[in-house]
């Protein structure tokens, strides 16, 4: 069965005590399902992992080098972040690949390495405003979903997050039915990709403006395995509510 997953992306925000400190507010709140991972930024990864041994939650980092090592000043490499205990890694944002111009091609390099050595790649993929409104959506994910996922075999561990571009930190998020498609139209890329199957068996994770206000909605969606939340991440009280509307949507709790 595909894991329900809500997973948190602070971005550039929360210092080291800023981190801790939302830890301690949600821990005696998470159970086993649906799956929390938290994505801080690098500075607080140590300190993050120590603080949530023997708890439920996940952590993972928000980006890496596909190189191992080297002369790459200001990258962080795989096997610094499983000195942490992460267990998983963002790649493929919107903000990497738009902001920082990271293509497919580079893209694809650290899927393969985080694969490599053990850590769980999520995988974030969407169009922008323009490519939807032309009819492209589906052309975007598939050039990006092919691309980026080039040379592996299929049973690889890693999960996709449709992120719409024009819906990430804009407040305006896609409509359930919207995310649903493209979850439908992702999951049938990856049996054609890989084998019959694969889709159904992979988690797809929605991103872009998720809050409080549709949250239900979205999760409702049987398609939807869960949300990778950013701005609503940040606050304690909004991601613990966002956390049990996703419960009693997928658990009937």
């Amino acid at each position: 069965m595909r894991k329900i997953i809500i997973a948190g992306n602070w971005k550039m925000h929360k210092t080291v005590k800023d981190s801790l400190d939302f830890i301690d507010c949600i821990k005696d709140n998470i159970s086993q399902e649906p799956e929390v991972v938290l994505f801080p930024a690098f500075t607080a990864l140590y300190e993050v992992g120590k603080k949530i041994s023997g708890t439920n939650i996940k952590f993972g980092a928000q980006n890496m080098h596909f190189e191992k090592k080297g002369a790459f000043t200001g990258e962080i490499s795989c096997t610094m972040i499983i000195e942490t205990g992460a267990k998983y890694v963002l790649l493929g944002h919107s903000e990497r690949r738009h902001i920082f111009g990271e293509n497919d091609e580079l893209i694809n390099k650290k899927v393969q390495t985080a694969i490599q050595v053990g850590l769980i790649p999520l995988l974030c993929v969407g169009e922008t405003i323009d490519q939807r409104n032309c009819g492209k959506t589906q052309d975007v994910l598939r050039s990006q979903i092919s691309e980026d996922l080039k040379h592996l075999k299929g049973n690889e561990n890693f999960i996709i997050a449709y992120e719409p571009v024009w819906a990430i930190g804009t407040g305006i998020n896609a409509t359930p039915s919207q995310a649903s498609e493209a979850h439908c139209y992702i999951r049938s890329l990856l049996d054609e990709i890989f084998f019959k199957g694969k889709g159904e068996d992979t988690t797809i994770l929605y991103g872009g403006s998720i809050k409080l206000e549709n949250v239900s909605e979205l999760s409702a969606e049987k398609e939807i395995d869960g949300g990778l939340v950013g701005g609503a991440s940040l606050d304690c009280s909004t991601f613990l509510g966002l956390l049990q509307s996703l419960r009693e949507s997928k658990f009937s709790l």
